[in-house]
């Protein structure tokens, strides 16, 4: 974690932190999620399961959910940590949902290595539906009926 600088670090202890406080009694695969706002401010999540697999939340959801309940809406960046040697990427409704709020810095991280992965929420989902794809779409249907 040398390169990380030192917000970045914290919020990477901040994600291996919360991972404890998952609720995975089916998987067993922990994961928290450290989510820093503009404003500077983390807010953390983790995974919680469900026996109804369909009602279980990834901590990256929750994390951003969170967030948005406490009134966030932009955020520089987000931390992902997982018990794997190799850090793990966010699952595809996990991207939707982080690149709902703009491109922002995605670290991807190890709870048992000192692995990082650093990329962008862009380069996790290219060619992403986005809210500009809407605006997109109203522009262009607005023009079509003048």
């Amino acid at each position: 974690m040398e390169k990380l600088s030192v917000a970045d670090q914290d919020l990477v202890h901040r994600a291996r932190e919360v991972m404890k406080n998952a609720y995975c009694p089916y998987s067993k695969f922990q994961v928290g999620a450290a989510l820093r706002t503009q404003s500077g401010e983390v807010i953390v999540g983790a995974n919680h399961e469900n026996a109804s697999y369909g009602g279980t939340i990834c901590a990256e959801r929750s994390a951003v959910v969170s967030a948005l309940t406490q009134g966030h809406r932009k955020f520089d960046a987000i931390a992902i940590v997982t018990a794997l040697d190799d850090p793990a990427a966010p699952c595809g409704l996990c991207r939707q949902f982080l690149v709902e709020f703009g491109n922002y810095k995605v670290i991807l991280g190890s709870s048992t290595s000192n692995k990082i992965f650093e990329s962008q929420v862009k380069d996790l989902l290219p060619y992403a539906f986005t809210p500009a794809s809407l605006d997109d779409y109203n522009q262009q249907s607005t023009a079509a009926q003048k």
